[in-house]
């Protein structure tokens, strides 16, 4: 399964300028995703973060990590609409509204290390995998690669609502 930014945008509330995933190249839903952000120097946080030394904020990359997560897991809530109602809704909005009364937060970061630094015409990769559940946690690690060196690695914990 693959989801372009039309998609991304019905599956997130996120937006301009808080959106962070352009593509998905790969889903299997709510077990494991390959997502894509293309950085570019029009990023809002190089204004000042930082304007002689650009570089993505360590922040930014957790939180790219849960948008991709996200994705996993309202494509899995999709699936799963499809099947009990056989479809799934049919606009954007009410595709967005949909997952968003399913999907939860970010729950807490488990352990999170930042190896190599991110630039302007860097692609990222987002690559995150379900490891285990326990009622409305998911357990979730994660790996940024940017070129395939890796540049930030770690675990992230995501609740449902319940």
């Amino acid at each position: 399964m693959e989801f372009d930014i039309k998609d991304i945008y019905g599956m997130l509330p996120h937006k301009y300028p808080f959106l962070l995933v352009d593509r998905v190249v790969r889903c299997e839903p709510g077990e494991h995703a390959v997502g894509i952000k293309n950085v570019t120097v029009n990023e809002p946080y190089f204004q000042g973060h930082f304007p002689s030394e650009p570089i993505v904020p360590g922040v930014l990359l957790v939180e790219t990590i849960a948008q991709v997560t996200a994705v996993m897991y309202g494509s899995a809530f999709l699936e799963k609409l499809k099947a009990e109602e056989g479809a799934e809704p049919v606009s954007p909005e009410e595709r967005a509204r949909a997952i968003a009364e399913h999907v939860g937060y970010l729950a807490e970061i488990k352990a999170m290390k930042f190896k190599k630094t991110v630039h302007p015409g860097d692609v990222m990769k987002v690559e995150v995998w379900k490891k285990a559940s326990f009622a409305i946690l998911s357990f979730i690690e994660a790996r940024i690669t940017v070129g395939g060196d890796v540049v930030a690695e770690g675990k992230i914990a995501v609740s449902e609502k319940p």
